[in-house]
């Protein structure tokens, strides 16, 4: 983007053959709304113009039939999701129905996975606990099945659209992501008084523990290795609801994971999921996976789209679409305490400041590298954590956290890559989990946990 405005936009499908490439270049930083943003949809006429009668998988869904995601299907009992989805819509007669079984099947399947992550219930199988990959193919194998549904009634496309957004959101723990009460002790918008506020919750049970939001990915790159596992996600589903112990008291954990899709975030999935929760919030920090061997803290988060193709090989390039578009900032800043959580020793991946970023500096037309940040009037290219939807999770929930005007800590962690175990590295001959990929994943959860609980303590 110019510094005069100007957006510019590219949409197409990349050749799958090409990820890998693109991978090098862009994916190594990366895991990880058009206006109105947060606002309610109406419920669309299910009576109207009949959508077709089976709709095309998206490139996404196409990939359930392939031997590893039903490995993993299996290997966790998620494999009886979709059928048991399929059997309820059958008692449904109208969009109605429709809508409430679809939410309640989607949040069955989060809790569930949820549930399985921190050990509640039968595993199902054998499979790791710690796997976030059965809820990932479970709800692409249920959203496959809504997609091609033919009801006993009418459904329009745009009902059929609204019932496959409930499914995402359900199930993904983004309608769950809230919590009882208000504020906790110490949080407080701009200009608030921390002491106050403190004494204004003094005796009042549940209100004095501390509200923090985090948010995960889905699995991504797929077309290079169909095994892949997000740690992000996986420790969303394994700190879900959760209570840590700080210094300072309890801190209660909400948490909710996102699509690797491009269209969602111009549609403002993040704004709608975290909006209610973020002022309710005393620290939020979003999560994906980033470079190998390391865990960054990203000081500066970029407002543009590097192109690298989603997980339906979509490919943007442009500025980050957000409503008002004439106050959008080329930059937001985390406001996670940054210097005390690279200081502790919260385990073995090594923890960086990281304050690089890529930019077009005021007046100039090529981009250059800033290690110490940007300057004043440059258009974005990269934030910290490059230009891929980690960056723009973290562009979205910190612009958010400035629009609403929030003074609470939080901003983006990148995770290590998620790697297989030696002699697992080959995706046309490996298995699909090992002892080292399993004990790398358990290692990355409770690193993040102990992130958290810093973060926490410090704030």
């Amino acid at each position: 983007m110019s510094r005069t405005g100007v957006r510019i936009w590219t949409r197409g499908r990349i050749r799958p053959e090409l990820t890998g490439l693109v991978l090098l270049t862009a994916t190594a930083l990366a895991l990880a709304a058009p206006p109105p943003l947060a606002t309610a949809r109406p419920v669309p006429a299910a009576g109207t113009a009949t959508a077709p009668s089976a709709a095309a998988p998206t490139v996404e869904e196409q990939r359930l039939d392939r031997a590893v995601p039903q490995e993993i299907l299996r290997r966790s009992g998620f494999d009886g999701v979709a059928p048991e989805f399929v059997r309820s819509l059958r008692h449904a007669d109208s969009y109605a129905e429709a809508e409430r079984t679809v939410a309640r099947q989607g949040a069955r399947l989060w809790q569930r996975a949820v549930d399985r992550a921190q050990g509640r219930g039968p595993a199902g199988g054998d499979l790791s606990r710690d796997d976030d990959r059965p809820l990932y193919w479970a709800r692409l194998a249920m959203t496959r099945e809504l997609r091609q549904w033919e009801p006993g009634f009418q459904l329009s496309e745009s009902a059929r659209t609204a019932l496959l957004g409930t499914l995402e959101r359900s199930s993904r723990g983004q309608d769950s992501l809230t919590f009882p009460g208000g504020k906790a002790d110490g949080a407080k918008g701009r200009g608030g008084s921390e002491d106050k506020d403190k004494d204004e919750n003094k005796g009042k049970g549940r209100q004095g523990v501390k509200r923090i939001v985090m948010t995960g990915f889905d699995p991504f790159t797929l077309d290079s290795d169909i095994r892949i596992s997000n740690p992000s996600g996986a420790t969303a589903l394994a700190l879900d609801g959760t209570v840590i112990r700080t210094a300072d008291g309890p801190a209660r954990i909400e948490t909710a994971v996102f699509p690797v899709r491009w269209a969602d975030f111009a549609d403002g999935t993040v704004e709608r999921a975290l909006r209610g929760p973020l002022s309710k919030a005393d620290l939020f920090t979003t999560v994906s996976q980033g470079r190998v061997g390391r865990i960054d803290v990203e000081r500066f988060n970029g407002a543009w789209r590097g192109g690298f193709g989603d997980n339906d090989n979509v490919s943007e390039t442009g500025l980050v679409p957000v409503s008002d578009p004439a106050s959008q900032p080329q930059w937001t800043v985390t406001s996670l305490p940054y210097a005390a959580i690279t200081a502790a020793a919260t385990g073995r991946f090594p923890v960086y400041d990281n304050t690089s970023v890529t930019e077009v500096p005021a007046g100039a037309t090529a981009p250059v590298v800033r290690p110490a940040g940007p300057t004043p009037g440059s258009a974005a290219r990269a934030g910290g954590g490059g230009d891929y939807l980690s960056n723009e999770i973290a562009y979205r929930a910190t612009l958010l956290r400035d629009r609403l005007g929030l003074d609470i800590p939080g901003g983006h962690v990148h995770t290590p890559v998620l790697q297989f175990g030696a002699g697992n590295t080959n995706p046309a001959t490996g298995t699909v989990t090992d002892p080292e990929f399993v004990q790398n994943r358990l290692d990355i959860i409770a690193q993040i946990r102990a992130i958290i609980t810093v973060a926490a303590e410090s704030s």
